[in-house]
C-alpha cells in the first residue's frame, strides 16, 4: 500500500534515509533527526512532502519530494529527493508503486516532470529507472555549494 506519510511514520522514515546513506556509501554524511523530519514534513509552512510504502502495517519504503519550477514550462513538478525501499523489499513494486504515486500527483496537479539525480555507479537502480521510461540528463552536471563555501558566499 502506497500512501502520504503521517506523523506516526518519521522514526521509520528517519531509519530508511540512514539505511539509505549507509547503501549510497555515506554513511557518515547523513544527521536526519525525527525532529528535523517532522518539521520539514509537518511543520506551519511544509516544503517537504512524501509517501510511503507500508506492508502488513510496517513502513518498508519511502519517497520524499519537493517542488520545483520549471520557467521554460511555467509550471512547477516534482524533485525526487530520496526514494528507497530496503534489499528485503525489493521485487514486490513498492519502488514502482512510489514513483507511480508521485506521477499521479504531477498529473492531478498540471505539474510538467518528475526529477530525480542518482549516483553513476548506482546501475541498478539506473536500469530500473530506464525501465520505467526515465532518460537520463545527459550534458547537466550537478553543483552544490555546502559547508565553509556556502557560507562564505553567504558573508558576501
Amino acid at each position: 500500500m502506497i500512501r502520504r506519510v503521517a506523523p506516526a511514520d518519521v522514526p521509520a522514515v528517519v531509519a530508511l534515509v540512514h539505511e539509505l546513506a549507509d547503501y549510497e556509501r555515506e554513511p557518515d554524511s547523513c544527521t536526519l533527526t525525527a525532529g528535523q523530519l517532522d518539521a520539514a514534513l509537518f511543520g506551519p509552512a511544509p516544503a517537504l512532502f512524501g509517501h510511503v510504502a507500508e506492508a502488513d502495517g510496517q513502513v518498508v519504503g519511502c519517497a520524499l519530494w519537493f517542488l520545483n519550477f520549471s520557467t521554460w514550462r511555467g509550471v512547477h513538478g516534482l524533485y525526487l529527493e530520496d526514494l528507497y525501499v530496503p534489499p528485503a523489499h525489493r521485487g514486490a513494486g513498492l519502488g514502482r508503486a512510489l514513483l507511480a504515486a508521485l506521477a499521479a500527483v504531477c498529473a492531478e496537479r498540471g505539474y510538467a516532470r518528475l526529477e530525480w539525480s542518482v549516483l553513476d555507479w548506482n546501475a541498478p537502480s539506473i536500469a530500473f529507472y530506464r525501465a520505467l521510461g526515465a532518460v537520463p540528463m545527459d550534458g547537466w552536471t550537478t553543483f552544490r555549494l555546502d559547508g565553509d563555501a556556502l557560507a562564505a558566499l553567504g558573508r558576501g
